[in-house]
């Protein structure tokens, strides 16, 4: 029986409403569905095509890559024996330097970067230091970085949050899911970026796991020695409360030598120790640590990281299989005649001649002798 045009007209009307309520009725149970559930079976948007200036390095673990560390990174200026680095905290972060190594001592109760005492060297709060830290991480979104603080004076942990809670960093710091992590078993760049939660950071001792983002150091990772003299540089573990066959780990890439009694750095061999290869370099005892673990190191940590014109991170780069191929050259070190004689440097770049090793050692000297004289007043 065939359907007048008036029906056949009302048919599809009915039909086309049904489909509309349907179609209606779906949506808003799979909304429904989603609001159930959360965001949990949404996958996000991986935004990360470069990380830590290199795109090759988004898809690799954390626990894999090599990162260039700063030895005493709140130590700056020259002449003065109690400093490690003549380049500021921003300027060691646009160079490359991926860990910036501390050492936090209470002061009057408040934790302040100091130099085995803040009485020889004190390079200010560590919230304003951690304040430069925020506003670099601010503009850099795709860049992974890693801290290291040597917890001196045993702090609790709750203090270093309250720090890390007045500047903003808890919120973009990584807190795993449960601690130590083996080295394969840390997420990638990529992922690590894409959650927003890319600041690492390792307390040497007094880590809580009711504030799982600041991290026990040496369940996670092992150390080779500090304060060498022999250039030689072993890759020996030194110090370690995990298992070193699957913790990551960190060489103390940094050569010491005795001034009047005291350990001071050896800045007149900067650029052979900061080498990429020789007897002495970085490269050389990185050769002997893969030889050795059958692994590289993750963490090289070094002095006066721009001596050698950017060779520290040429080794990095070696290691995570990478071109270094910086867009602008790195810092040059400061000419001791600067006046940056203590407290955190501000000066950026200066001539690399009128740097050179021997009138830095030639400062040190003249400002050991007062650091000595001046503790023996002090006591």
């Amino acid at each position: 029986m065939l359907l007048s045009s008036k029906s056949f007209a009302r048919a599809a009307a009915i039909s086309l409403f049904s489909l509309s309520s349907f179609s209606t009725l779906f949506h808003q149970a799979q909304a429904s569905a989603v609001s159930s559930v959360g965001t949990r079976n949404i996958v996000p948007t991986k935004r990360a095509t470069v990380c830590n200036g290199h795109a090759e390095l988004c898809g690799k673990g954390y626990g894999t890559v090599a990162f260039v560390g700063a030895h005493d990174s709140y130590a700056i200026g020259v002449n003065n024996a109690a400093v490690n680095q003549d380049q500021n905290i921003t300027t060691q972060l646009n160079d490359g330097v991926r860990m910036l190594q501390m050492q936090a001592h209470e002061e009057s109760g408040v934790l302040t970067l100091c130099h085995t005492s803040c009485v020889l060297y004190n390079g200010g709060t560590l919230q304003a230091y951690l304040t430069t830290v925020k506003t670099w991480l601010d503009a850099n979104p795709n860049e992974v970085l890693s801290l290291l603080i040597v917890n001196i004076d045993n702090a609790p942990a709750s203090a270093y949050d309250t720090v890390f809670k007045s500047v903003g960093l808890d919120a973009v710091s990584f807190a795993p899911a449960s601690s130590p992590l083996t080295a394969s078993s840390w997420p990638t760049l990529g992922s690590m970026i894409d959650s927003g939660k890319r600041l690492v950071t390792f307390l040497d001792n007094g880590a809580d796991p009711s504030i799982p983002y600041l991290i026990d150091e040496f369940t996670n990772i092992w150390e080779t020695a500090f304060d060498v003299t022999d250039p030689s540089f072993d890759c020996n573990v030194n110090r370690t409360k995990g298992d070193t066959s699957t913790q990551m780990y960190l060489i103390n890439h940094f050569l010491d030598t005795f001034l009047f009694g005291q350990l001071v750095p050896d800045v007149a061999l900067a650029n052979v120790t900061n080498a990429a290869s020789g007897p002495g370099s970085l490269g050389a005892q990185v050769q002997t640590c893969t030889t050795q673990n059958t692994r590289p190191p993750n963490f090289l940590l070094v002095d006066f990281y721009e001596f050698g014109g950017g060779s520290v991170f040429q080794v990095a780069a070696t290691i995570n299989g990478v071109q270094y191929s910086p867009t602008t050259p790195v810092a040059s070190p400061l000419p001791t005649g600067s006046g940056q004689a203590g407290g955190p440097g501000t000066t950026t770049t200066s001539p690399a001649n009128d740097a050179s090793p021997l009138a830095h050692l030639s400062a040190i000297s003249a400002v050991t002798l007062s650091i000595i004289f001046g503790a023996f007043i002090a006591v």
